[in-house]
């Protein structure tokens, strides 16, 4: 006997990437693409909203979120899927307990798991192996590390991003001025200085929103004095990183079994 499509769809393992911006939720799931959808809050009004400087300040209006996004698709989600969830550097106990709360109420997931978003968005730009200096702007939130090896070796984060300055005289001035100065804390940051300046080196891959506006990624390369690159799609390469990382952890607890 042949099992309709829609019941052997409800057992498969999934994997699910998440990056809850302060603007846009995203979610990629394994055989379904990717997901999206504009948080409930006005893009200036940084004080309210759901994700407020890139940690879940409403719980329940980012579940029902959550949930209308992958639960009304031909192809729900199943439970039991492994997840991973992107988070700003420098996140502290009560905003990945908040986070883990909502991942597990929304997802039912087997496995949940943490991914710092600068690390999730290297990994879904496709970069080159080897020391990486790279820049996640977002709409309330700025952060810059060094990657050695896979591994955050250096990083800082400001909280300032693309809506702070929206219809101001010059909405790039405040992110081109986080954005140098950070790059020059990861500079001075002790140890691994041998990978920071490899890094610095090699130049800056800019990721976020912000590397959307042709401008701002000229703006920073003139201010810093560094080559800017940008991957496709910039604003969804922690989505997609979070979501290569799940396919990998589902693979792995496959082989395991």
């Amino acid at each position: 006997m042949t099992r309709p499509a829609d019941e052997g769809a409800a057992h498969e393992p999934a994997a699910v990437g998440v990056d809850l911006g302060s603007a846009n939720t995203r979610v990629w799931a394994s055989g379904r693409g990717t997901l999206h959808a504009a948080n409930p809050a006005p893009a200036a009004a940084y004080r309210s909203g759901p994700v407020v400087r890139g940690s879940i300040a409403e719980p329940e209006p980012m579940q029902v979120l959550l949930s209308g996004l992958v639960g009304g698709r031909r192809r729900p989600l199943p439970a039991g899927a492994v997840v991973v969830a992107c988070r700003p550097v420098g996140t502290g106990s009560r905003a990945e307990l908040a986070l883990r709360e909502v991942m597990t109420t929304v997802f039912k997931p087997a496995r949940l798991l943490f991914i710092d978003t600068v690390r999730a968005a290297a990994i879904g730009s496709g970069a080159a192996p080897g020391p990486l200096l790279i820049a996640d702007v977002g709409a309330h939130l700025t952060e810059v590390a060094v990657l050695a090896g896979g591994v955050i070796v250096a990083a800082h984060r400001r909280d300032v991003g693309l809506h702070d300055q929206a219809g101001g005289p010059d909405p790039n001035a405040a992110i081109v001025a986080a954005v140098t100065d950070l790059i020059g804390q990861v500079r001075r940051q002790p140890g691994h200085r041998q990978a920071v300046a490899a890094a610095v080196h090699g130049g800056l891959l800019l990721v976020g929103g912000g590397a959307t506006r042709p401008q701002l990624a000229a703006r920073v390369a003139g201010a810093a004095g560094i080559a800017v690159r940008r991957p496709v799609a910039p604003h969804l390469a922690a989505v997609r990183g979070a979501g290569l990382a799940a396919l990998a952890a589902l693979r792995r607890s496959a082989v395991g079994l």
